[in-house]
């Protein structure tokens, strides 16, 4: 997730040099080499190069620098008009670049590096991000992490229609991936160790990792904009997990000294809190986008829980580490009998609270299960449940199905798989078919979702009314199998680009034939599998 500062803002205090600016000399504080901002800052620069030439990022270098250039004059006019200095906003930077690797456009594609398109958004949420850490303050102190709570109440505000987080799922797992997975982890580790954090991040995985595993054990699945299907059980566990993007929001963000507790006890504790909100967050929601802004939206609510971290929990080197080495000295007067005891009262209250979590976790991702569950019983429910209808088509009539490169190197669809895809959307065809003569839009739903499936309602409706019914009947010449990214991370799709001839029969009230129509077509039909069973029409549009 996007990273917030690496390291408490150092004073601004006047250095040996000035800055001359209108004919008045300003003391300014350079960046130090030192500083495990730069440090983070290389490592997101780098996450940002990769993306840019191997990752396919749908993010471009105009709104990725307008993003930072924005925290960066805000934070440099801010601090100038309250100390007279001039200091290197790091941190600001930090936010703004942070805010680029997370928000993307809804309709953005990849590989369009140079585009301005939408550069305001990024202004904005950049600015606004950086904005909450000098008007939202507790004792002297931000309390959110700037380009977190930022984030958040974008996604909220403007929803998946506009804008959405960057993916769990990031590439195939090949070369560049495992580079951009050893500058975050190489990287992490180095600078959360040299900050004392470590335990805090760990604290976090371990949790995440318990809390997602029991969600993805109890059937949970959710859409995603870079899956055919799906994702559920082990798939989704292992997403979540090691998603690169888990990777950046506990080594860069839950990690922000200024917004964690101080202490170590209260640090631990921390990132255990911060993974158990974030899991009972995503156990209701049914799609990447929501499962984004609700792990992001967990370390909002810690934040606001900080002060109690550092109130009731020990620092290291308190009472805690005191009770703890008490226990480890043999020979004092009741060792024997208190080291076990404590231990014993120790691992009941650690057992007792797996169990209240792993509880909590099911019940709250009850609504989501049971809307999938409704969802593919639906959808399983497909034409062969209905001995009305006659929709075989012999797939020898089908042309074979070319496959464009994108969806070749995915590796999830083979000849074959592109074959039956194109004699599901044939069959599909037919059902809509059916649907239209008779007048019964019940048939629709096992064939079509979304945009396809209002349309064909509304025909159906027409129907009924004028007592009229045009039937279309597809013959295919070339089909061509191309990916569709829909918008709001809601599932991918595969675009058939198809041509071929539609006749068009008209039948009156009474079901005889009144006229038959024979034209040519061209049309891209839009498929995806939203429950994992049978491919559904979604749209269907001009070729291009």
């Amino acid at each position: 997730m996007a990273p917030g500062p690496a390291a408490p803002e150092p004073p601004a205090k006047p250095a040996g040099r000035t800055v001359r600016i209108f004919g008045r000399s300003y003391p300014f504080v350079a960046p130090n080499i030192r500083d495990p901002r730069l440090h983070l800052a290389a490592v997101i620069i780098s996450i940002h190069f990769l993306g840019q030439i191997a990752l396919g990022f749908r993010v471009s270098v105009p709104q990725i620098l307008v993003a930072i250039l924005v925290c960066a004059v805000i934070e440099v006019g801010w601090t100038l008009h309250e100390t007279g200095t001039l200091v290197w906003p790091a941190s600001a930077m930090l936010t703004g670049s942070g805010v680029a690797l997370i928000l993307r456009l809804s309709d953005m594609q990849s590989n369009d590096h140079w585009t301005w398109r939408g550069w305001y958004v990024f202004a904005l949420v950049a600015g606004l991000s950086l904005l909450t850490k000098y008007v939202i303050r507790y004792r002297g102190s931000h309390i959110f992490n700037p380009s977190n709570v930022g984030l958040v109440a974008a996604f909220l505000l403007l929803g998946s229609t506009r804008i959405e987080p960057l993916d769990f799922w990031w590439a195939p797992f090949d070369g560049w991936l495992v580079a951009a997975y050893l500058i975050i982890l190489v990287g992490g580790l180095l600078i959360t160790a040299r900050l004392a954090l470590l335990g805090m991040s760990a604290a976090f995985w371990l949790t995440l990792a318990v809390g997602i595993g029991v969600l993805a054990a109890s059937g949970h699945c959710m859409t995603a904009r870079w899956s055919f299907e799906p994702v559920c059980g082990a798939h989704f566990w292992w997403v979540i997990v090691f998603s690169p993007e888990i990777l950046i929001f506990l080594f860069f963000m839950i990690t922000d000294p200024k917004t964690s507790p101080a202490g170590r006890v209260a640090r631990v504790a921390f990132g255990i809190g911060v993974a158990m909100v974030c899991t009972l967050l995503i156990a209701p929601q049914t799609t990447e986008f929501a499962a984004k802004v609700a792990l992001l939206s967990g370390l909002v609510v810690l934040c606001v829980a900080r002060l109690f971290f550092e109130r009731f929990l020990p620092a290291a080197g308190s009472e805690f580490d005191r009770l703890g080495a008490f226990v480890a000295r043999p020979g004092r007067p009741g060792d024997g009998y208190l080291a076990p005891r404590r231990a014993l009262a120790r691992g009941a209250i650690a057992g007792a609270a797996v169990v209240l979590l792993s509880t909590a976790v099911v019940v709250a991702g009850t609504p989501a299960r049971d809307a999938f569950v409704s969802a593919s019983a639906s959808a399983a429910a497909g034409p062969s449940t209905q001995p009305a209808l006659d929709v075989h088509v012999d797939p020898s009539t089908l042309p074979r199905v070319s496959v464009d490169f994108d969806v070749t190197e995915r590796g999830d669809l083979s000849q074959a798989d592109a074959q039956d895809v194109a004699l599901t959307l044939a069959e599909n065809l037919e059902v809509e078919a059916q649907a239209l003569r008779r007048g019964e839009q019940s048939l629709l739903a096992s064939v079509d979702v979304g945009a396809r499936l209002a349309a064909l309602h509304k025909q159906v409706e027409d129907v009924i009314q004028t007592g009229q019914a045009v039937v279309p009947h597809y013959t295919f010449e070339s089909i061509q199998v191309v990916l569709v990214h829909t918008q709001g991370q809601s599932g991918l799709s595969l675009g058939l680009q198809s041509s071929g001839t539609v006749e068009r029969v008209t039948y009156g009230v009474d079901g005889t034939e009144r006229s038959r129509e024979t034209s040519p077509f061209a049309r891209t039909f839009v498929l995806s599998r939203p429950t994992g069973a049978r491919w559904l029409t979604v749209d269907a549009q001009p070729n291009d």
